[in-house]
């Protein structure tokens, strides 16, 4: 059963080696985050699953030490998905910046197993591989890893979209409240025009949750750059 969660944004530009001279901009979100993964941590699970968007149409599962890098964004940073030998496969990005959370925090408190979604993956099978993960552990965690609309602003990279202001509201008031029908009525076809990442992992979230009675709270709702990044926890 699904006992706590965490929901964090997924930009590389959260490694300060990949931010650089803009390092600090997100510092408020970086120190969110680290408040989220508190809230895990003290929910003392016995698996973490860690979700977040990826390339590939379906699902993609990514063992204990499976090998992530920044190397492609300019900066030489290594993580691993958690303590153990590597695995075969590269962490995607939103996967390897979770990774880098988790060793910025030091957890250490449960096997970790990481899972990304296809950003296509329609809302019926994101909710039913939620209630899968729920059921894999007597206590699971979750860090749901993703952004919210990318069209804030004329540099936005998705452009100016008159419709990404209130589809972000709505998702911020959602995650905050830990509003499980809402979340599972976020339109994929919106989400996708809007370049919101995070859909598809919010829904696995949401039917994670479905047994569980957990209260939201928003942490952080901003968007630099024009992206909007959220955090929430759920417990």
């Amino acid at each position: 059963m699904l006992v706590a969660a965490a929901v964090c944004p997924c930009p590389p530009l959260l490694v300060p080696e990949v931010a650089a001279g803009a390092a600090t901009e997100l510092d408020a979100a970086r120190a969110a985050c680290a408040d989220a993964l508190g809230v895990l941590a003290a929910a003392r699970p016995d698996l973490l699953v860690v979700v977040g968007p990826a390339e590939q149409p379906g699902r993609g599962v990514f063992p204990q030490g499976s090998p992530g890098t920044f190397r492609g964004f300019g900066a030489e940073v290594d993580v691993r998905l958690g303590s153990g030998a590597a695995g075969e496969r590269e962490l995607p990005p939103s996967l390897a910046v979770a990774a880098w959370l988790l060793e910025r925090t030091g957890w250490a408190d449960a096997p970790i197993e990481g899972l990304g979604v296809g950003e296509p993956l329609e809302a019926e099978r994101c909710v039913r591989t939620g209630r899968e993960i729920a059921g894999r552990a007597e206590r699971v965690a979750m860090l749901v890893m993703g952004d919210a609309s990318a069209c804030r602003t004329l540099k936005a990279p998705g452009y100016l979209d008159e419709r990404a202001a209130p589809f972000d509201a709505e998702a911020a008031r959602a995650l905050g409240a830990a509003d499980i029908a809402a979340i599972k009525a976020l339109d994929a076809g919106l989400a996708a025009q809007l370049k919101a990442a995070g859909r598809a992992p919010w829904q696995v979230l949401a039917g994670a949750a479905e047994d569980a009675d957990l209260a939201g709270a928003l942490l952080y709702d901003d968007a630099p750059y024009g992206v909007c990044y959220l955090v929430a926890t759920w417990s």
